[in-house]
Order: C-alpha cells, then structure tokens, then sequence
C-alpha cells in the first residue's frame, strides 16, 4: 500500500505525490529531488527564520491579532522581546518573504507567508502525526 498526499479542492485534485520512494517512478523522483536541492537556498532560509521560539511565537501572535498586523512595540510588550531580538527576528522573517512591513509601519504576515506557515506550522504537523501513527498500526 503507497500513501499519497493528495491537495483537493471542490472534489478536484489540485495536487498529489506519493509519500514513498517505492510511488515514483526514478526519472520523476530524480527531477523532483533536483528541483528540491535547486531551491535549497529558499528552503534553507525559510526553516532557519522558523527554527528560533521568539521568531516562532511573533509569526503565531500574527495569526491572533484580529488584522493579523502587530507593531514593533507589540511584539516587545506581548512577547517581553528586547528590541534588538525583535529588530532581528523582524528582519529574518521578511528576508524569508513570511512578514512585510505596511506602510504604517506595523507588520504583518504577508499572502505567501500565511500559506507557508500555516502548511508547515500546522498541516507538516498534522501530517508528521498521522504518518507516525500509521507506522505503528
């Protein structure tokens, strides 16, 4: 039995991939791992910004602000984050595309942001769950 990981929308696979070698046929797992190791530096840089609690606790206290924006001084007042843990944490997880500043200065989670860190934050770990669990049946 192959498991796959399948993206649906309104009934209609948008995505799909086998979660197993064994799923691949070797030409396509080859050019899918070379895409992979291609966009390492993204990959690299995105869990790097998403590897550190502080910055982890700013992305997820976005997503509880009713306009999903907070300031500079939020972020050190609801945090208890010194400036400086703030300014670089802020500057990391812009330069990874997760946050923008608007132009009244306050930050928010940008469109790609919110996709990406609700798919690794939430549904990598569903997903890391579920497999654990189908390991043990």
């Amino acid at each position: 039995m192959t498991l796959k990981l399948q993206l649906v929308k309104n009934g209609s696979i948008l995505f799909e991939m086998p979660l197993s070698a064994e799923g691949w046929p070797k030409s396509e797992l080859r050019d899918e791992l070379d895409m992979f190791e291609e966009e390492f530096e993204r990959f690299s840089s995105f869990f790097d910004a998403l590897s550190n609690a502080g910055r982890l606790r700013m992305m997820k206290s976005l997503f509880e602000d009713d306009d999903l924006t907070l300031s500079f001084a939020d972020f050190m007042r609801e945090l208890s984050l010194n400036p400086k843990i703030v300014w670089e944490s802020t500057k990391k997880l812009t330069a990874c595309g997760l946050m923008e500043k608007s132009e009244d200065g306050r930050y928010r989670c940008s469109q790609s942001g919110q996709a990406e860190f609700l798919m690794v934050s939430l549904a990598l770990g569903r997903l890391l769950r579920v497999l654990q669990d189908f390991e043990e049946w």
